[in-house]
């Protein structure tokens, strides 16, 4: 029996932009991605905006197929979107959108639209037993049943992001990516989603990717957590680990960011240099190391690769594993 519900390898989106007059430009969106996730694992996924997350979450899903690698779902090959064996795995993986109110058809009820899935996929038809259906998942994300014949633009946004967890859970599926759930909404509001996603995840055993800019929120509701850069997984490890020791420089530098009312003694403040280098042109070598303090020769020369430290923790720097070119220094930072 595979252990895995969900295994990519060598995962890579790239998208070739420009004007069609123009010879066009390659955008490395996602890069030599590898990551498992077992039934009912908690994965975050961390980093700034623009380093992936979001394609990566689509790619997962397959939203959108990748230009190299595989993904295979439940031990079998993700099959190519706009399938029929594509349409049948929808039923098993679903996706909580960045935007509630862009996801929802503005003229149509809410009740409507949260068991419109089992419309779709076949499950149910008869009218009553769908009203039924739509009540009982407004009341398990905590709304109440007034809200069954509203329009989105007639609820708050907090309200709007259960709507769309509720859509996304009346199938019942396998695995949930959440893209951002919390990240417009106010820190009482934010609470509240948190602990929904928390719920759903205990009651029904599902695993869930949560992708995130937020160290803080992701702490909350996931398990393991990957940190990205520029489309690459820079490091991954139990969540324990990540907080309380860091390898990475940017895993350090993101720590370091968090505000704090009182600051943490045992945690180095790292600083980031500079600005984020653009996709569609990353440095040579880590494409970290213009922005890193830590910085070496071999940085520049050649990309590291994802090294198991032990205990599920793995680093992609040249500093941590500790290799070295000849005329590197310690007092050699890229700048």
């Amino acid at each position: 029996m595979n252990p895995f519900l969900l295994e990519a390898r060598g995962l890579a989106r790239h998208f070739r932009i420009g004007p069609w007059y123009a010879r066009k430009r390659v955008l490395r969106a996602v890069e030599e991605v590898d990551l498992t996730l077992a039934p009912g694992d908690a994965l975050g996924i961390v980093g700034e905006s623009g380093c992936g997350k979001s394609t990566l979450g689509k790619l997962l899903l397959g939203l959108l197929g990748p230009t190299r690698g595989e993904i295979r779902f439940d031990g079998a090959p993700l099959p190519l979107a706009a399938t029929p064996a594509w349409r049948t795995l929808r039923r098993r993986a679903q996706l909580v959108p960045q935007d509630p109110l862009a996801a929802l058809d503005p003229r149509m009820p809410i009740g409507a639209q949260i068991v419109e899935p089992l419309r779709i996929h076949g499950v149910e038809t008869d009218r009553r037993i769908l009203r039924t259906a739509a009540l009982g998942a407004l009341d398990a994300v905590g709304l109440g049943g007034d809200l069954v014949d509203r329009l989105p633009h007639q609820i708050s946004g907090g309200q709007r992001q259960r709507v769309v967890i509720g859509r996304a859970m009346v199938l019942r599926p396998a695995l949930i990516v959440f893209d951002e759930p919390v990240s417009a909404l106010d820190v009482s509001v934010q609470a509240q989603i948190i602990s929904l996603v928390r719920e759903t995840r205990a009651r029904h055993g599902l695993a869930h990717v949560f992708i995130s800019h937020d160290l803080r929120v992701v702490r909350q509701v996931a398990e393991r957590v990957a940190v990205m850069y520029l489309g690459r997984v820079v490091e991954t490890a139990p969540a324990a680990a990540i907080f309380a020791a860091p390898r990475h420089p940017y895993t350090r530098a993101l720590l370091a960011a968090v505000p704090r009312l009182v600051p943490a003694a045992d945690l180095p403040r790292t600083r980031l240099l500079g600005e984020a280098p653009s996709p569609l042109a990353p440095p040579p070598g880590c494409a970290f190391h213009p922005r890193c303090t830590e910085a070496r020769a071999l940085c520049r020369a050649a990309p590291p690769r994802l090294e198991d430290l032990g205990g599920g923790h793995a680093v992609a720097c040249h500093a941590v594993s500790g290799f070295r070119m000849p005329g590197d220094e310690e007092s050699d930072p890229c700048v």
